[in-house]
């Protein structure tokens, strides 16, 4: 025989399922990783005791001014995120909620990773270098560069290594300064030609620019838009997407001649 339940015991004995799904929800793992802005560090100094860049074979300069690299903090691979962390993050500027599987290759261990993100920091050392000699027309048979930097992986400072050995070896070309004495930093990829590429995560690595005093921030032009969207104020944009481009902006920056581009 069933009993009669009251309205109130109705919507009581309803709603039980929802809490408990609601409940499931906030604390199952969601396939996402949470980020903030990072460390940076100037190319053109040292990072933990050491200098980022060495060259041997030619002659270098006494830089002013710094070209700091830029990193974003994200949860580990391997670390849960739940719809409570989701929703924290989603609603706070300094946070940003991404795919897992656009922070960490899918379907790869944590030493796996780690490894992934160390060759990819190598190659762009590798790529940053050429690409510098390249451009300066200097035989890399006769100059060793030589790229240290502890704890950072994957190819998103490969531009700016590429602007820092160009710095030490040649400045503007005219005796001055690459940066014109200004902190500038910045994010892309760099290709062996000089071709800038995507990151992800510069609306982050601006407010880490920003924190570090820096005043302008070259960003792959393709994501203009996005380092716009939370762009602390006082930092300047200038959109790249060639190492050319890049000296060629910084060049009319320090001598007020001259075109620099913009967001």
């Amino acid at each position: 025989m069933l009993s009669r339940l009251t309205r109130p015991r109705a919507v009581a004995v309803c709603a039980l399922p929802v809490v408990a799904l609601v409940a499931t929800a906030l604390f199952a793992p969601l396939p996402f990783a949470l980020a903030q802005p990072g460390m940076t560090a100037n190319v053109l100094g040292e990072n933990k005791g050491a200098e980022v860049i060495t060259i041997s074979g030619a002659k270098t300069r006494t830089t002013s001014g710094q070209l700091r690299m830029t990193t974003i903090e994200a949860t580990g691979p391997d670390t849960d995120v739940s719809l409570g962390d989701v929703f924290d993050s989603w609603f706070s500027t300094d946070r940003a909620v991404m795919p897992h599987d656009a922070v960490y290759p899918s379907g790869q261990s944590v030493k796996e990773i780690e490894k992934h993100n160390t060759a990819q920091m190598k190659e762009s050392q590798d790529a940053a270098t050429e690409a510098a000699l390249n451009y300066l027309k200097l035989g890399d048979d006769k100059v060793k560069v030589t790229l240290k930097l502890a704890d950072v992986g994957g190819p998103s400072a490969g531009l700016l290594f590429t602007l820092g050995i160009i710095d030490k070896l040649n400045g503007d070309g005219a005796g001055g300064d690459l940066t014109g004495g200004r902190t500038i930093a910045g994010t892309g990829t760099i290709d062996a030609d000089g071709t800038v590429g995507a990151v992800g995560g510069v609306a982050l690595k601006t407010q880490a620019a920003k924190r570090d005093g820096a005043t302008v921030f070259l960003v792959p032009e393709e994501e203009c838009s996005d380092a716009k969207a939370e762009l602390p104020k006082g930092l300047r944009l200038i959109p790249v997407t060639s190492l050319k481009g890049a000296v060629s902006a910084l060049t009319a920056l320090e001598s007020g001649k001259g075109s620099v581009p913009a967001c």
